[in-house]
């Protein structure tokens, strides 16, 4: 039996992780699925100061209060940002983590500037007005990614994508803004990658590959825990083996 922590990505929840959570935990693993602070059930949470060090001690609490040991972090798309700190401040508590599709970040960089959203000043200027108290709260986020959805459908059964669409909610503004305190380069725990075929993440596949940790591929998309939680799920349980 092994322990997973499943963390989700932009705009989303703990709920994303449904249909992976139902096939784990039939198998008998343990399965923990927070979600940070500003996001799904918690977006009444959102406000100017909930950046990547706040959702870092959202999963480090899960971690201390749950009394978790030995635990596969599994980290999809922003949570990826959010991995480093973890192992950072709770690593002895995790024996391994696993990037869906995530976005690597080095110590100091800002999502918004990485992927292309702002240049980095504008990226540094917007994190300091949201810093003294101004400027946007939230992101948008689950608005551009209904709007893409329309151009780009999901590889998943429409009544499945109109779920996940739903469900979508806005994420802090902080948390694309900020400078990132913990980057990938310091993981020394053992990591994989899985990549997703269609995504805009080939840049961060590159950087896994970059940082010499084992990379598999995926034919989906990058919504596949949702779309295909079956082979999202035999990948993972493949190496937490």
């Amino acid at each position: 039996m092994t322990t997973f922590v499943l963390m989700h990505g932009g705009g989303m929840g703990g709920w994303t992780w449904k249909f992976c959570r139902e096939i784990l935990e039939a198998k008998g693993h343990k399965v923990f699925t927070p979600t940070f602070t500003g996001f799904g059930e918690r977006e009444h949470l959102i406000s100017r100061s909930a950046g990547n060090d706040v959702h870092v001690l959202d999963v480090v609490n899960v971690l201390k209060y749950e009394d978790l040991t030995d635990v596969v972090l599994v980290a999809h798309s922003y949570a990826g940002t959010v991995a480093p700190g973890v192992l950072a401040q709770a690593g002895d508590r995790v024996s391994r983590v696993i990037f869906l599709d995530s976005i690597i970040t080095y110590a100091g960089e800002r999502i918004a500037s990485l992927m292309g959203f702002a240049s980095e000043a504008e990226a540094a200027g917007l994190d300091a007005m949201l810093e003294s108290g101004e400027g946007p709260i939230g992101s948008g986020v689950h608005l551009q990614q209904r709007e893409m959805a329309k151009q780009h459908p999901h590889m998943m059964d429409p009544a499945r994508e109109k779920w996940l669409l739903d469900h979508l909610s806005d994420q802090p503004m902080r948390a694309t803004s900020c400078a990132i305190a913990v980057g990938a380069e310091s993981i020394t725990h053992p990591a994989d990658y899985v990549a997703a075929q269609h995504t805009i993440m080939g840049m961060m596949h590159d950087r896994a590959r970059a940082l010499g940790w084992p990379v598999h591929d995926h034919p989906g998309d990058h919504a596949f825990n949702v779309g295909d939680p079956e082979g999202v799920c035999d990948i993972i349980l493949k190496i937490a083996r």
